[in-house]
């Protein structure tokens, strides 16, 4: 089997070796688990944390990295008791260790089936962000209807789907990036109603005249931005603390929390599964209904990385912030039914 093996971390995506390895010992699956054939792998931050030995699950050496995938059950899988897939033909998306190689195993109820109509490069997209956001502003800020949303880094992969999901709810989405293409990306992908450059000086002031001088009502941050957005927040507003893209963890001045009247407030979507697993299939529910209302659709990075030895090349753009959407990593280009469905 061919798979991208780590046995050494590195210090930045710079050193991962150019060559995947061709032996890569092929999974054996366990109880409740099928085998899949991966079709495309989704590059997500983590993934660079992970080969440099910085995140919180590091496998022993040596492991494959990679997490979010789609794919097909191969036909030489097994099929536990109670699971409704068909060996060969059901397509599917999901996550689990070992991604970027030619198969994986996974546990089939943490397995969802591809929506109909939509292509292998769409479907691994959609397992870790589009939740991460649905859960971020509808469970815990509560985002409703005509409410100001304030979204950060909006093109990027939690980012655009923050925005997408804020609109489907009906809320007024003002969506921040780095860059005028960035920018229009949010626009033209998400359907921000605004786009500001956080680089500028005084982008606040502009959030400020846009919602009439009152601030947004949820900020929306996976970069590390909650102090500086504390300037345009509005009474009784909820900061989403969603990550820290820019590498460092703010210390908040709690004057500023108790003299606006607003929560500070994270999500953790990979811990529900520990903490509130009731919520999962709901949230999923949920996404997938908007998704067949064409009110959510995946954004994809317009260059595509094919094949693992492109692996290095995807995690460096995605270090230096070259992408917008969700960058992926095509392992195979077709299946037993002929080219990949058109999203």
């Amino acid at each position: 089997m061919k798979g991208y093996v780590i046995d050494a971390y590195v210090k930045s995506v710079d050193e991962l070796p150019a060559k995947y390895s061709e032996n890569a010992p092929e999974p054996k699956p366990g109880q409740n688990e099928v085998l899949v054939d991966v079709f495309t792998s989704a590059l997500n931050f983590f993934d660079i944390l992970q080969v440099q030995g910085k995140y919180q699950h590091q496998p022993p050496f040596a492991w494959i990295p990679g997490s979010e995938f789609s794919g097909c059950i191969s036909a030489s899988s097994p099929i536990p008791k109670g699971c409704p897939f068909i060996p060969g033909k059901t397509r599917v998306f999901g996550a689990a260790q070992g991604a970027f190689a030619e198969k994986i195993k996974v546990d089939w109820r943490n397995l969802l089936v591809v929506p109909e109509g939509m292509s292998y490069d769409a479907a691994s997209t959609l397992f870790v962000t589009y939740p991460t956001s649905y859960a971020a502003l509808v469970i815990r800020a509560q985002l409703k209807k005509d409410e100001w949303c304030l979204v950060h880094a909006a093109a990027g992969g939690v980012g655009l789907c923050a925005v997408q999901i804020a609109k489907a709810i009906g809320a007024k989405v003002i969506a921040t990036a780095g860059s005028a293409e960035k920018l229009e990306v949010a626009k033209k992908h998400g359907g921000a109603d605004y786009v500001l450059d956080y680089r500028q000086d005084g982008w606040q002031k502009k959030v400020l005249e846009l919602t009439g001088g009152k601030g947004v009502n949820v900020i929306y941050d996976p970069v590390g931005m909650i102090l500086p957005s504390l300037k345009c927040i509005a009474w009784n507003g909820r900061a989403l603390v969603v990550g820290f893209a820019a590498g460092t963890i703010e210390k908040i001045p709690m004057n500023l929390v108790l003299l606006k009247n607003i929560s500070i407030v994270g999500i953790h979507w990979g811990a529900y599964t520990r903490n509130e697993q009731e919520r999962i299939p709901e949230v999923w529910a949920a996404l997938l209904q908007l998704v067949r209302e064409g009110r959510l659709r995946p954004v994809v990075f317009e260059q595509i990385y094919q094949g693992l030895e492109s692996l290095p090349k995807g995690l460096k753009a995605l270090a230096n912030r070259e992408t917008w959407g969700k960058a992926v990593l095509r392992i195979r280009s077709e299946d037993a039914h002929g080219r990949q469905a058109k999203l």
